[in-house]
């Protein structure tokens, strides 16, 4: 069996007790970095035998664990911080042990995506999850580009030493976006620095240097109006020139008519009427 076990990501309390009975139970820990998780470990005063599995060698450290996995053993992979696999070494692992049909057990716990975007201030109900961008240049512009039309939250990581770079960047691409910085999540120097691009960047940029990992999550750009609604603008007036039916009615019909949401033709279509009175009287 396999336990995907999450992590803390500064504060070492957050830990489920789930995840300290499983990290207890398992016959192997797979860590990306054994002395963080020997320590995380000492402080709960759990003794277990670790081996390394990081971005250097997933490929050959796989298939060893896969035979331990087949064999019966059970292992609980870890990252330094957060959820294996999410901006972390994991994937192959997961991967495999899914192919070839072994129950993979989900352990989760703290999120340093899931706690910025949930103490941000901005929109939670539909969000994309980026990570960290290519170091090149020129793939890192593309992929910036590629969410110049996203309209949910965007979340990103980044490192601090490629912040200020990568917030100079985000503005010059996307404008100046609504955006919330998230440094050091769950340690005593947690900060949150909201405003706009142009904003964040000054305050970094006043900064002898920055400190702490880095999440930033920018606001999704302002949806575009389509051709429909110019269509239904213009069924509205000629409705209402000709006084035939009940605005909600309308509103029903022509949200079916043109594929748009019927409260916000309901809202237009009383706008448009407003307006009309107004000019009339």
């Amino acid at each position: 069996m396999l336990y995907v076990v999450a992590t803390p990501i500064g504060n070492l309390e957050d830990i489920t007790l789930r995840a300290l009975a499983v990290l207890r139970s398992a016959d192997l820990v797979a860590a990306e970095d054994t002395r963080k998780t020997a320590q995380l470990l000492s402080r709960h005063g759990i003794t277990k035998s670790l081996v390394s599995y990081h971005d250097h060698n997933e490929s050959r450290r796989t298939p060893e664990l896969m035979q331990r996995l087949q064999r019966g053993a059970s292992i609980a992979l870890v990252s330094n911080a957060g959820t294996p696999g999410i901006s972390d070494p994991g994937y192959r692992l997961v991967s495999a042990a899914a192919e070839a049909g072994l129950r993979i057990v989900p352990v989760p716990g703290a999120s340093a995506a899931a706690a910025a975007l949930s103490a941000s201030g901005l929109p939670t109900d539909a969000f994309v999850f980026v990570g960290f961008l290519s170091k090149k240049a020129g793939k890192r512009l593309t992929q910036i580009k590629a969410l110049a039309s996203e309209v949910r939250t965007v979340i990103l990581y980044e490192s601090p030493q490629r912040i200020v770079a990568l917030v100079a960047e985000l503005r010059q691409a996307l404008g100046d976006r609504r955006a919330v910085l998230a440094r050091e999540l769950t340690k005593i120097h947690e900060e949150f620095i909201r405003g706009r691009l142009s904003g964040i960047l000054e305050t970094l940029q006043d900064r002898p240097e920055v400190k702490g990992e880095c999440t930033l999550l920018l606001s999704g750009a302002e949806p575009r109006e389509t051709p429909a609604w110019d269509e239904a603008r213009e069924d509205i007036r000629r409705a209402l020139e000709l006084a035939s039916g009940g605005l909600s009615e309308l509103a029903r019909e022509l949200a079916h008519k043109h594929g748009l949401p019927r409260k916000a033709v309901y809202a237009e279509a009383m706008r448009i009427k407003a307006e009309r009175i107004k000019t009339d009287g």
